[in-house]
């Protein structure tokens, strides 16, 4: 049975065998960066910073069907900028544990965003693991992601004097 392309298809590489996680990878960024635009329409202290992040995820965007485009500097930028949240996050003993991913609008799309890194970061594995190589850097790219958005929600809640809730697990 032929498959069906609408002569609207909103991607040309949705059809994409189910195996080839390429699609999957550019709708996973696409979607960070269009959660990274929500939270710059939210966080005008940050607007700048998160539209710059959002323009290296579309960077990132066609790297498995392409090739790795985003510069060392820019990684060391992002490096330095989620020390930089981390740090201020210690020095106001926002964090030294689990908590639970809530408080201000802002904070909860940063969580959101954390999570979404970190599925990227999955998705890139199963990708690996499927005998495909991809840049180092690509990795380091998305974990860097999920640090700097666990950092940033936590500078969020304080701005806002939403005080984190501690969360105990009771399996680990």
């Amino acid at each position: 049975m032929a498959l069906y392309r609408s002569p609207w298809e909103a991607y040309p590489f949705l059809c994409d065998d189910s195996e080839n996680l390429c699609c999957d990878f550019e709708l996973l960024t696409d979607e960070i960066a269009s959660l990274i635009g929500l939270l710059a329409a939210k966080s005008g202290e940050f607007c700048t910073e998160l539209l710059r992040i959002a323009e290296l995820v579309y960077h990132a965007n066609p790297t498995l069907r392409t090739h790795w485009s985003i510069t060392d500097d820019e990684i060391d930028w992002l490096y330095r900028r989620t020390e930089a949240l981390a740090d201020e996050s210690k020095a106001k003993k926002l964090c030294g544990r689990f908590v639970l991913p809530q408080g201000c609008e802002s904070a909860c799309i940063a969580h959101l965003l954390r999570v979404k890194a970190k599925e990227l970061v999955r998705l890139i594995y199963r990708h690996v693991q499927q005998g495909h190589c991809v840049p180092s850097a690509l990795l380091d790219f998305s974990n860097l992601l999920s640090g700097y958005f666990f950092n940033l929600a936590l500078i969020l809640n304080d701005h806002c004097g939403t005080a984190e809730i501690d969360y105990q697990s009771r399996n680990y």
